[in-house]
């Protein structure tokens, strides 16, 4: 005759025996290793993607900055902005060629040059040098009423630079006094040293304050130069 079962034996045989950490990771890892080791891979792949990728874009930028560079005749800084046309120095390189042909004296060459490069460069100091090359070639070329128009939203444009307006309304001041109407040269003057007062533009607005009364002189026959920094080579 069988004896009875003992009670604490039997609660114990009944109760689920839970594995241990190591024994849940190792089961873990039996199952599901081949998908960690996958986006593991993955993720390294992307990391070094994206550094190649970072790398390679350098010595592409390198590159076409020592062809921009080495561009110096007209001709060659065309050919480089066919070759780059999306790159930003395309647009520096069209500032180049339209500051070339305002110094030949080509003023309708150069004011259309200086209206693509405006197309191409981003707002900023390079894409308000192209606006202020633009309404000075036009002036230059005979066609005042645009030139001054142009300078007119330069000036009171509160995006650009102080100096940069401030040269466009020295360039208006100029107009002004070359065409006798002194109280429009004043106000310009006055606009010069509010914008920019210790610029090189409010230092001449200050020597020529005292000649603003006076009778205006023959305007003069040379184009006037801009006198912006020239874009970097």
């Amino acid at each position: 005759m069988s004896s009875p079962l003992d009670p604490s034996k039997s609660a114990a045989a009944e109760q689920p025996v839970v594995p241990s950490l190591e024994e849940q990771f190792h089961a873990f890892w039996l199952k599901n290793s081949k998908r960690v080791i996958a986006v593991c891979v993955a993720v390294a792949v992307g990391i070094v993607a994206v550094y190649g990728f970072q790398a390679y874009q350098a010595s592409v930028d390198q590159g076409i900055g020592e062809k921009y560079a080495a561009a110096e005749t007209t001709a060659q800084l065309q050919a480089f902005i066919t070759a780059n046309p999306n790159h930003q120095l395309a647009g520096v390189a069209q500032l180049r060629i339209a500051d070339e042909a305002y110094a030949a004296g080509k003023y309708a060459d150069a004011a259309a040059a200086y209206d693509k490069a405006t197309g191409m460069l981003p707002a900023g100091p390079f894409g308000a040098r192209a606006k202020l090359g633009g309404a000075m070639a036009r002036i230059s070329g005979g066609r005042t009423a645009e030139g001054e128009d142009a300078l007119k939203k330069l000036s009171t444009d509160a995006s650009q630079v102080a100096p940069l307006r401030a040269e466009a309304t020295y360039q208006l001041f100029s107009l002004a006094q070359a065409s006798g109407k002194n109280e429009d040269a004043t106000k310009y003057l006055e606009q010069i040293f509010q914008l920019a007062p210790s610029s090189p533009w409010a230092q001449r607005a200050m020597a020529m304050r005292a000649t603003v009364a006076t009778p205006a002189a023959p305007a003069a026959t040379a184009a006037p130069a801009l006198q912006l920094p020239a874009p970097a080579k």
